[in-house]
């Protein structure tokens, strides 16, 4: 369907920031005509959430806490959990040492404090949470130990999550129009306030599904528009531009409509203030067999690789390059792309040995999945990886045998940090060191997937209204949400911040739309 001529609110992308910005609007002010567009065509709804394992981090008092938020713990499961409590202090003490002091204090002071009350909203609006079993728990002595103070995710991950956000946006009176791509912010000729959007609209031909007209040019008229687009992560010359040299060759782990269009018509039109690590991402290991410019809808997320901290990673050339047990996984995942993406070729191979090949997630190392690399011995590890594109195999074999020398002994625990380290080598592993000596061994070639940008826009943390480069004021009419918003995360970000963040500054950016809309009518009356 082609957009309206006009309404009320517009939400411009159809993520989980997005939709949680329509839904606050929405449910402020029931009267307003709120509607969601997004230059994608429906098959690709979502934006880079659909393709998320949906974990939201969120400040909590345990797990009591949470238990009446989720649908997967029966009181007999949950009497095996050991979930410490995870403060606000605790929440702003990952945010401030994953960013090394960089973080916005006021904007991760609104996400670390509404975390908990907006999941909560969500939960109460059909979003469908579950404790993260699968990913942030190991089951060690029959006790399931969560670690890493991340505990939450949606039912069916992303696609879940997406599928929850357009129900209850139809609940809520929301439409979605898809297919419309934004050109330009219009503003009024007497003052700086937005008064809506030039777009381009591909309808899509009744008579055969898979092909379109030619795009039409229209406008939306609007009283407020929220920008929700993503960021720049699926467009490979902005990628190097402000990424840096390789960058344009890293795998799109989501969406590709993610191209930053939005982020640079704002600067153009309204001189929308740029803030935070321009040059900083969201990278994870990626299946390098996984496709270049976008994700797969039906594999999803399951081609992140995390299961390093179990074992080892060596380059093509055979070396180690990276302590894998520097801290928990949902510390390291979203920074470990950048230090592959800086390798020979830009690849590299992940090692285990059957101690801990069991504890590795199926849903991302089953071999439907991920091409196996095996051996019976670690010579034919070896030469299956060189089939694969390791060059150094007699370095890859003398890399194994030093680091099995290097372990120390102690007690193994994968949900804490156990201590248990090599000695000696000039590349340690800080936890989790355990000999790689045990066959059949596997191995899997991996690469960098990129999530999304940290760089975006300048908001006033209390509403997400847009901040005017040309006047340091809000831009009336104007906010935004999701990646777009920068400020909050510089060269890593705790796991799980992400979708907690958009939905954090989604909920107060609808909010004081609609909060703008009552003032206008009623200084109108």
């Amino acid at each position: 369907m082609s957009p309206p001529p006009s309404c009320d609110i517009l939400v411009i992308g159809s993520g989980n920031a997005g939709f949680s910005a329509a839904l606050s609007a929405a449910q402020a002010n029931p009267k307003a005509n709120v509607i969601i567009i997004d230059k994608c065509p429906s098959a690709w709804a979502g934006g880079n959430s659909y393709f998320t394992a949906g974990a939201f981090r969120t400040a909590h008092n345990g797990l009591n806490d949470l238990l009446p938020l989720v649908n997967n713990a029966s009181p007999e499961k949950a009497n095996r959990i050991d979930m410490p409590l995870y403060s606000e202090s605790d929440f702003m003490h990952d945010l401030q040492r994953m960013t090394n002091g960089r973080t916005d204090r006021a904007l991760s002071k609104i996400l670390v404090q509404d975390s908990r009350s907006t999941i909560g909203w969500l939960a109460k609006n059909g979003i469908r949470f579950q404790l993260s079993f699968n990913r942030q728990a190991y089951e060690v002595d029959n006790r399931i130990k969560f670690w890493g103070g991340l505990a939450l995710k949606t039912e069916n991950g992303g696609k879940g999550l997406i599928e929850d956000h357009l129900r209850a946006a139809k609940t809520n009176g929301i439409s979605v129009y898809f297919d419309t791509a934004v050109t330009k912010l219009l503003t009024g000729p007497q003052s700086e306030a937005i008064t809506g959007v030039e777009v381009i609209h591909r309808a899509v031909n009744n008579c055969n599904k898979n092909s379109q007209f030619p795009g039409q040019k229209t406008t939306i008229q609007a009283k407020a528009v929220i920008l929700a687009a993503g960021g720049f992560e699926a467009n490979p010359q902005l990628r190097a531009q402000y990424l840096g040299p390789g960058w344009d060759a890293a795998r799109v782990r989501g969406t590709p409509y993610n191209t930053g269009d939005l982020l640079q018509i704002a600067q153009r039109d309204v001189s929308a203030k740029t803030v935070g690590n321009w040059s900083g991402c969201h990278s994870v290991a990626w299946d390098s067999d996984a496709p270049a410019h976008a994700g797969d809808r039906g594999v999803s997320n399951e081609f992140t690789k995390s299961g390093y901290p179990l074992g080892i990673m060596v380059n093509r050339n055979g070396e180690r390059f990276v302590d894998e047990g520097s801290d928990m996984r949902n510390y390291t995942y979203a920074m470990i792309g950048r230090r592959i993406l800086q390798q020979p070729s830009q690849v590299a191979f992940q090692v285990w040995d059957a101690r801990t090949t069991p504890w590795l997630r199926s849903e991302e190392y089953r071999a439907s999945v991920t091409r196996h690399l095996t051996g019976d011995t670690l010579e034919e590890l070896a030469d299956r990886c060189v089939d694969a594109g390791l060059t150094g195999r007699e370095t890859f074999l003398r890399t194994l045998s030093e680091y099995n020398a290097a372990v120390r002994p102690g007690h193994w625990d994968p949900a804490v940090k156990d201590g248990l380290a090599t000695q000696g080598l000039a590349v340690s592993k800080s936890n989790w060191a355990l000999p790689i000596d045990r066959a059949p061994f596997l191995a899997v070639k991996v690469t960098a997937g990129i999530t999304f940008t940290f760089g975006g826009l300048a908001v006033n943390p209390e509403t997400a209204a847009v901040v005017s480069e040309t006047t340091g004021q809000e831009v009336p009419g104007l906010y935004c949400v999701g990646e777009m918003l920068g400020g909050l995360f510089h060269d890593n970000y705790p796991g799980g911040s992400g979708l907690t963040s958009g939905a954090v500054f989604g909920r107060r950016a609808g909010r004081a739309a609609a909060e703008t809309l009552a003032s206008d009518r009623a200084a109108r009356l």
